[in-house]
């Protein structure tokens, strides 16, 4: 089985505004952010399979929004916040607090 590095290389504006651009993963983002810190995937998503949430966490990771760690023996997510900053100053934090002050919903469900 092929290993998968934990940290892709940081996406274009395109990709991480797609990456962005989905509710789902827009909600994954708002509780990465929102925590500040690792957090465990399955406390990611709410309304969607496992296997969809597996899909969407790729999707981030492959755009440089997040990374992959393992703390304790489960899975986690980070969100690349320093990252992101660098190279897109203001633009991620702009679309989180955005989506925090319209009382952004549960994701949908795919």
């Amino acid at each position: 089985m092929e290993q998968l590095p934990a940290i892709s290389p940081m996406g274009t504006l395109r990709e991480v505004l797609e990456a962005l651009s989905d509710p789902v993963r827009l909600e994954m983002v708002r509780r990465l952010a929102a925590e500040g810190a690792p957090v465990a995937c399955a406390d990611l998503y709410d309304s969607v399979s496992k296997s969809t949430a597996s899909h969407h966490f790729k999707v981030l990771r492959e755009a440089g929004v997040t990374e992959r760690l393992t703390v304790g023996g489960q899975t986690h997510q980070r969100l690349r916040l320093a990252d992101l900053e660098e190279a897109f100053p203001g633009v991620v934090t702009s679309i989180v607090a955005s989506s925090d002050a319209s009382g952004a919903a549960a994701p949908a469900t795919r």
